[in-house]
């Protein structure tokens, strides 16, 4: 049986938006993480949370990223 359809429209409770936010969020690092490994490809990602925290992703963890100043993460 298939899921219905959900309206996409922000979340009021900050709490269960900051959560949907960290679950979305793994969940669209591990696609990118996917399509670099089935494709061969380049991927980059950059998100931005609500209060201005950087995450990011790319598939060569050493390569300069363009945002690279604005995180404080490491190369590993």
């Amino acid at each position: 049986m298939a899921r219905g359809k959900i309206k996409i429209r922000k979340i009021d409770n900050k709490t269960a938006r900051q959560v949907t936010f960290s679950k979305r969020r793994r969940g669209l690092f591990k696609k990118a993480k996917e399509l670099a490994i089935l494709c061969d490809a380049e991927v980059g990602l950059i998100i931005f949370s609500s209060n201005g925290k950087l995450f990011e992703y790319s598939s060569n963890r050493c390569r300069s990223f363009p945002f690279r100043p604005f995180s404080s993460s490491l190369c590993v």
